[in-house]
């Protein structure tokens, strides 16, 4: 299973970034999926997640919104109304089955950094 994020960069306070994480899987069933960040000299915290339903951390509610495209295998994260404080590399994360070994993974991806200038 490979997580490949794009769509981060920088962008004025206020305004809006999609952000996407493609899944390359193999005899791997996905059981969610979800977008933590990690801003500099911080933990990485979870900002959304999504599998039957979606949860929001409470910074994001109401600004960002997660789907999922399952026919494409393709996670996002529709960032609005953004602030200096959401200034953070963002990572994909899934979880799931290996099928194979009917063992439970979680996968990362490499991150995309996001900058909200004031």
């Amino acid at each position: 299973v490979r997580l490949v994020e794009s769509g981060g960069g920088l962008v004025q306070a206020g305004g809006s970034l999609r952000l996407s994480c493609a899944a390359s899987v193999s005899a791997f069933s996905i059981n969610k999926m979800g977008w933590y960040r990690q801003a500099p000299g911080k933990q990485r915290e979870s900002v959304a997640e999504i599998s039957g339903s979606t949860t929001y951390a409470d910074s994001v509610k109401g600004r960002f919104t997660i789907s999922r495209d399952n026919a494409k295998n393709t996670m996002y994260l529709q960032m609005n109304s953004l602030k200096p404080e959401d200034t953070a590399v963002y990572y994909c994360h899934a979880g799931g089955v290996d099928i194979m070994s009917a063992k439970y993974l979680e996968v990362w991806g490499q991150g995309t950094l996001v900058t909200v200038s004031s």
